[in-house]
């Protein structure tokens, strides 16, 4: 199958912005920074990728399928251009937009995460809410009970179970293809090898939270090797999800690339 027709969330009027979450969000999780936004006089475009929020389900998960999605969003949707900001998973996902697609991406944001290859967990997480028992009559406080033996953390549990519809009648059902995403974590950790001679000569702003071990020095160099104009910010106080954890901050660093003119 080729590249998928994503659902995608549009605010505000002005040059577009396309959001891309993470692993396990949604174009829902990115509402707050995207009114901001729009109220800067921006057009936000937050998209669910394939496999996640209401956006088609397929068993392929790569890089480059993924950014063939967007591309195909950005020609229908922004108009055959668009900055594009994405956040972990959805970070990689903009770089390699960047580098096969350059003429879609106006400029890009890439939210803490390198163009490397990471051991993960997070297939862990895949399994447990796989393994999850649903059934008719089912609360939200007892999926968070029974998930709580494998995933310690309330917060991240809270931010999984978003992903978990209570509908009025019959058991909850998960909104994301955990078994596309559990048998892809390998490539989805990794990053893919691009062409000898990749890169993309756009203005890049790179966050890293300063609690966050996902973008380290040592990965500079690997993204400077493919995004020359790279420019690294460190985010006070904050983790892995800069954008929930300290939204002003992130939108203090965020809104002056914007307004860059070249």
């Amino acid at each position: 199958m080729g590249e998928l027709r994503l659902h995608a969330v549009e605010i505000g009027e002005g040059s577009p912005v396309v959001i891309l979450h993470g692993l396990f969000g949604s174009a829902r999780n990115w509402g707050a920074i995207a009114r901001r936004l729009a109220a800067a006089g921006r057009r936000v475009i937050a998209a669910d990728l394939r496999n996640h929020g209401d956006s088609p389900h397929d068993p392929c998960m790569d890089y480059v399928a993924m950014a063939e999605d967007v591309a195909s969003l950005i020609e229908e949707r922004g108009g055959g251009r668009a900055v594009v900001l994405g956040h972990s998973m959805g970070g990689k996902v903009a770089m390699v937009l960047a580098l096969t697609r350059p003429a879609l991406v106006e400029r890009l944001i890439v939210v803490d995460i390198a163009p490397v290859a990471y051991r993960t967990t997070l297939g862990a997480y895949a399994s447990a809410l796989r393994a999850l028992p649903l059934r008719p009559g089912m609360r939200r406080a007892e999926a968070d009970a029974a998930l709580a033996a494998t995933i310690e953390n309330p917060a991240e549990r809270a931010f999984l179970l978003q992903n978990l519809v209570f509908d009025a009648v019959g058991a909850p059902h998960w909104k994301p293809n955990l078994a596309a995403i559990e048998a892809n974590m390998p490539l989805i950790a990794s990053f893919p090898e691009m062409p000898r001679h990749a890169r993309y000569d756009g203005a890049v702003l790179v966050l890293r939270g300063e609690r966050s071990a996902y973008v380290r020095p040592e990965h500079y160099e690997a993204t400077l090797g493919l995004f020359p104009r790279a420019v690294f910010v460190t985010i006070p106080g904050a983790g892995h999800w800069v954008q929930a954890e300290v939204p002003e901050a992130f939108l203090r660093a965020v809104e002056p690339f914007l307004a860059l003119t070249a």
